[in-house]
C-alpha cells in the first residue's frame, strides 16, 4: 500500500488524530500501531517504508511512561533512540523526509524564560535522556528531519491530565495538584494540524528556507498543572455532576520517581516565523477538547441506559 505519508504510533492520542485529520485533507497515509511496526526491528522499518513509499514518514510512537521509565531504562532507550534511528536510517535510503515528535524534558527547568531550540539540554530523568538520544539519533542519520518538541500533550483519544481530572472528580471531593511546574497544554489536534501543514509544504515542495531542523510547537499561553485544572471544571461544570475543590500544592509534596521540570514553557516563535504557524491559545484549544470529550461520554452513557 503506497500512501503519501507514514505514520508510526497511530494508536496514541496525537496519532489519531493525523489519521482523522489527514483524511479530512484528502492526504493518504497508512498508519501502523505498536502492533503493526515495532520501530525498534530496523529490518520492519526499512520495509515498512519501502513497501510504502511515502513522501514523508511521521514518526509519533514513542516510550511516555514518565516514571516507569526509570525502571525501565532499556526500554525506554530501545524504543526512544533506537526506533528513531533506524526511522532516519530508513528515511535516508529512501530519500524522504522525517518529522519527529520530541518533549520539553529534553529540557531541566531551571530556566527562568522560554527555552528556545538553541537552549542546553540536559534531561532530569531516563524518559528525556532517551528522547534526547532519539534526536541526536534523527540529525545524524538525516539531513532532510524535522524535530518537533512539544508538552503537556492531551486530546479526545487516549489517556491525558483531561481526563484523569474528570475521572478522579467522579469520586473525589479535593484534587491536590502541582502549582510550581510551569509550561503550556497543547491539544493534540492542533498538534496534528500543524504537522499536518507541514506535510502539504513537503508535498507540494514548498518548504522554506530553513524549513528543517529542530522546532518548538505548542499551546499559546503558559499555565501550572493547577491551573490547569482548574481550567478544566471551569468549563465543565455543566457536565460534571460536582465541582471539587482544588489545592495547590509545592511538587516536594507529590514525590514521583522521576524528576520533572520546574519550566516546560518554550519559546515557538522559530515555527512561526519559517512556517507561520501558531497553535491557538490553550484555553480556546482545552474549551473545545472538553466539549467534544464529555459529549462522547454522554452518548456513551445513553447507550448503556
Amino acid at each position: 500500500m503506497t500512501a503519501d505519508v507514514l505514520i508510526t504510533g497511530a494508536d496514541g492520542q496525537l496519532g489519531w488524530e493525523l489519521r482523522r485529520r489527514a483524511k479530512a485533507r484528502t492526504i493518504t497515509t497508512r498508519a501502523l500501531n505498536r502492533s503493526d511496526l515495532g520501530i525498534t526491528d530496523k529490518d520492519a522499518v526499512l520495509n515498512a517504508v519501502t513497501t510504502t513509499k511515502p513522501r514523508v514518514l511521521i514518526n509519533a510512537a514513542a516510550y511516555t511512561a514518565v516514571d516507569k521509565a526509570e525502571s525501565e531504562p532499556a526500554a525506554a532507550f530501545a524504543i526512544n533512540r533506537d526506533g528513531p534511528k533506524h526511522l532516519a536510517h530508513a528515511c535516508a535510503e529512501a530519500g524522504i523526509p522525517l518529522i519527529h515528535i520530541s518533549t520539553d524534558y529534553v529540557f531541566d527547568g531551571t530556566k527562568e524564560s522560554p527555552y528556545g531550540e538553541g537552549d542546553h539540554a540536559a534531561p532530569l530523568g531516563t524518559y528525556g535522556a532517551s528522547k534526547l538520544a532519539g534526536e541526536d539519533a534523527v540529525r545524524d542519520g538525516l539531513q532532510q528531519h524535522i524535530i518537533l518538541r512539544t508538552a503537556w500533550v492531551y486530546g479526545v483519544h487516549g489517556n491525558n491530565f483531561v481526563k484523569t481530572m474528570l475521572r478522579l472528580a467522579e469520586t473525589q471531593s479535593k484534587l491536590r495538584v502541582v502549582n510550581d511546574q510551569h509550561g503550556c497544554p497543547t491539544f493534540a489536534g492542533d498538534l496534528a494540524d500543524a504537522i499536518l501543514d507541514i506535510v502539504q509544504h513537503i508535498i507540494f515542495r514548498t518548504v522554506p528556507k530553513d524549513g528543517y531542523g529542530t522546532f518548538h510547537c505548542t499551546g499559546s499561553g503558559r499555565t501550572t498543572w493547577n491551573g490547569f485544572a482548574e481550567k478544566i471544571f471551569e468549563f465543565a461544570t455543566t457536565d460534571v455532576d460536582k465541582r471539587p475543590a482544588i489545592e495547590g500544592i509545592a511538587t516536594t509534596e507529590y514525590p514521583t520517581p522521576a524528576r520533572r521540570p520546574a519550566n516546560s514553557i518554550l519559546d515557538c516563535s522559530k515555527l512561526t516565523h519559517t512556517y507561520g504557524i501558531t497553535l491557538r491559545p490553550w484555553q480556546d484549544a482545552l474549551a473545545d477538547m472538553l466539549q467534544l470529550t464529555l459529549a462522547e461520554s454522554a452518548d456513551y452513557a445513553k447507550g448503556k441506559q
